[in-house]
């Protein structure tokens, strides 16, 4: 943490270093300070999470998109605190198991799927609330058929996936299951009901740019942050139940330490991606299953199913190669 707050510190400043910069027309020479570039900075990283969404909006497949929110219960949240790395991993691997169980499971689907998802571990008041969030078209490959199934969206263009207390439910066995694993135990008390929301976005591309509005820019933008006064910040969030804008003024510690609580360990990816057929997560890399062609709810592919497949292993490979990195 106290690297993240040295880094901001110095962002944009006369205590960080500086590049001489020169008009062309003029010749005026002016020393202007760099960036700290820091992940978690409200002033940097535009540039990173406008070429984050441009990336996956290209990798887009064509039906409806749905955007799924897996929440930790408030009781599970100071092993969270406590176990960062662990229960952040835990988080975001069992949320995907769900769904991949579901796709797999689902009478039309019947194949694996396809999400990005992304870690975030603040609520819209920077409150400690970790939850993840992923977008996943209503398609999934059936590798050993070489099949691409895709759900029709309905007449009014929404749809629908999976039943989210089902989906809860599923999700808190496993969890529950993984902490068991790792030695972790959890709390007493702990509710039977876990909150999942599985709502529509249609083509996903909105679903994106919110993934990439807090994927490389912090927790909170620049142009919330409202005033810094006698020792006081005042901030504004808006409230998920009224749905208008509120402030909240804290002390200069206080905002502080609301940013800086959520800080992630340092290495951990805030964003994950699973291919179609692949059980295992990248950090970077969706890809449109090559020679398929959608035609409805049932679709063959243009090529034998092992060439399907070894289209999304070689795009797999080509990130590697090209080191095509999702930034936290």
């Amino acid at each position: 943490m106290n690297d993240s707050l040295d880094a901001m510190k110095r962002c944009r400043s006369t205590l960080g270093p500086r590049m001489l910069a020169q008009c062309s027309g003029c010749d005026e020479q002016r020393f202007v300070p760099h960036s700290c570039g820091h992940r978690n900075c409200p002033h940097c990283q535009h540039f990173e999470s406008q070429r984050w969404i441009e990336r996956q909006t290209q990798r887009l497949v064509p039906g409806s998109y749905f955007f799924i929110t897996f929440t930790l219960p408030a009781e599970l949240r100071p092993l969270a605190w406590q176990q960062q790395r662990t229960l952040y991993a835990l988080l975001m691997d069992c949320a995907w198991q769900t769904l991949r169980t579901f796709s797999q499971n689902h009478k039309q689907l019947q194949g694996s799927p396809g999400a990005v998802a992304v870690l975030h571990t603040h609520s819209r008041r920077l409150e400690f609330h970790p939850h993840v969030h992923l977008a996943m078209p209503a398609a999934a490959l059936d590798a050993d058929n070489g099949l691409w199934r895709s759900l029709a969206s309905s007449a009014k263009g929404g749809g629908y996936l999976f039943n989210h207390k089902a989906l809860a439910k599923v999700f808190r066995g496993k969890l529950l299951a993984a902490l068991h694993e790792e030695g972790l135990m959890p709390p007493p008390g702990l509710p039977e009901h876990w909150v999942v929301d599985c709502k529509c976005v249609g083509s996903g591309e909105k679903a994106l740019v919110y993934l990439g509005r807090y994927l490389y820019r912090g927790v909170i933008q620049e142009k919330d942050i409202i005033r810094c006064e006698n020792g006081q910040v005042t901030y504004r969030w808006r409230d998920s139940k009224t749905k208008k804008m509120a402030l909240r003024c804290v002390s200069g510690a206080t905002f502080l330490w609301l940013v800086l609580q959520h800080v992630l360990p340092k290495g951990f990816r805030r964003a994950q991606l699973w291919l179609f057929a692949s059980e295992q997560q990248t950090p970077d890399c969706a890809a449109a299953p090559a020679g398929v062609q959608t035609t409805g709810l049932l679709t063959r592919t243009n090529c034998a199913p092992t060439t399907a497949v070894h289209l999304l292993r070689r795009c797999d490979g080509h990130r590697q190669a090209t080191n095509l990195a999702a930034h936290n």
